[in-house]
Parts: C-alpha cells; structure tokens; sequence
C-alpha cells in the first residue's frame, strides 16, 4: 500500500504525454526516487533497428565518467602470469579450471566476467550459467581479451554494458539517485553518445525513437530526443 501511495503521488508531478528536457528529466527522477534504498537510474533507448539481423545489432560498452555508484565484483578466467596480473589489477575472483567448475556448479558471486582467449574453450561451456544473467565473457565488448589489467580496471571503474534487445529497447543504468544531478547528466549524455556512435549499418529511418528514464521503483519520464540531440552536435 506504501508504495502504491508514493507512485501515486509520483504520477501527480509527471505529465506520462510530455516530452521533458534533459535537466528536467534529471530532477524529476531524483524527486520521485522516493525507496528506502539507493534506487538505479536508468535510462531506456527505443531505437529504430531489428536486432534479428546481424547489420543492425547495436552492442558496445562505455565507461561512466561518474561510475556508476556500486561496488562491482570482477571475475577472471586466466592462468599463470595473466591471473597474477588479474589479482595486481583488483580483480575479485581468480582462477581457470578450478573457477570453471565452481561457476559450473551454480555458483555467480559476481558481477562482471572477463576471459583470456586460451580460456574460452572452457568457459564456452558456462553459457546456460552466464548468459541469461548477462555476464558471458565476449571480445565485441572487450571482456576477452589479453589486457586483463585494462579490462578489470574498466569493470572497475564505471563500465557499463549495452545491448539491444528483440524488440529494440536498450537499457542501462547510469547512476543512482544519490547522484548530484551535474552528475548523473555528464553519465546520460556518455551513454547517449555511446550509442549514437554505435548506430548499425543496416539502421533505417529514425535511429533513436525514444528516450525514457526512471528509478527502480519509479514511473518513466520521456525525454525530449530532438533537444537532447542537440546538446550532443
């Protein structure tokens, strides 16, 4: 019943049919943010694109110039001198086969996944595991690869990971609602670049369709694109 009180009272200062500009939208997500915790912003993308086709999957990552507000937990698959320099770097979790196994069990305490490529034949095998949670290592956004200190660094330090999904949606986080609003407009505008440079080839018409953020448990403010757009050029 609370919380059902608190969206009401939400919906009463955001209009569901307005288009809002960035800084708006901002401090309207930060005022309802209304959860005893510290609620994710997120920010949703309806772009113009059928990821059912290879010419129009839009994937990449980007580092938050705020971070992101939590504290991530890194795993790396490795051996010798690349799991020494895992460890070097902070990485939570080291290990190969011994990791594999334990992963292969059930068991994710962690947040982000990185691989060595001589790894992947083992790790391949963590797909049922990894993949629905969206953590399955893959060199399109750097997460196999041979710079182990540079990639956990990044997962470190504010990476976020985007992808877009069957019906055309993207969604990310880009901080909480702790966040000073400077803040939380320097990581959307990241990530709004970000995809922007990530456009496909094979994307036709209108490219970024909507744009739409919201706290965990609050409603969705849509954002004015053709302003937003504007504050990018």
């Amino acid at each position: 019943m609370a919380i059902g009180k608190r969206l009401k009272a939400a919906n009463e200062n955001i209009d569901s049919q307005k288009l809002y500009t960035l800084d708006e939208a901002v401090k309207l997500v930060k005022e309802n943010a209304k959860a005893k915790f510290d609620e994710t912003i997120e920010l949703a993308f309806n772009l113009g694109v059928d990821p059912k086709h290879a010419d129009q999957m839009v994937r990449g990552t980007t580092i938050l110039p705020n971070g992101t507000g939590k504290s991530v937990r890194v795993a790396v698959f490795a051996k010798g001198e690349k799991a020494e320099e895992a460890k070097k770097a902070g990485a939570d979790i080291v290990g190969d086969d011994d990791l594999v196994d334990v992963v292969k069990g059930g068991k994710v305490d962690f947040d982000r996944c990185i691989a060595t490529p001589d790894m992947m034949a083992k790790v391949g095998t963590l797909g049922r595991v990894l993949g629905p949670k969206g953590i399955m290592p893959n060199p399109k956004v750097g997460t196999v690869t041979m710079d182990i200190a540079a990639a956990v660094k990044a997962a470190k330090g504010g990476q976020v990971e985007y992808k877009v999904e069957k019906n055309g949606i993207i969604h990310v986080g880009v901080g909480k609602s702790s966040f000073d609003e400077k803040l939380l407009r320097e990581n959307i505008l990241t990530v709004l670049k970000a995809v922007i440079s990530a456009k496909p080839s094979g994307a036709k018409g209108t490219y970024l369709k909507k744009i739409t953020t919201s706290s965990t448990m609050g409603l969705g403010i849509k954002i004015d694109v053709a302003n937003l757009l504007a504050e990018t050029a």
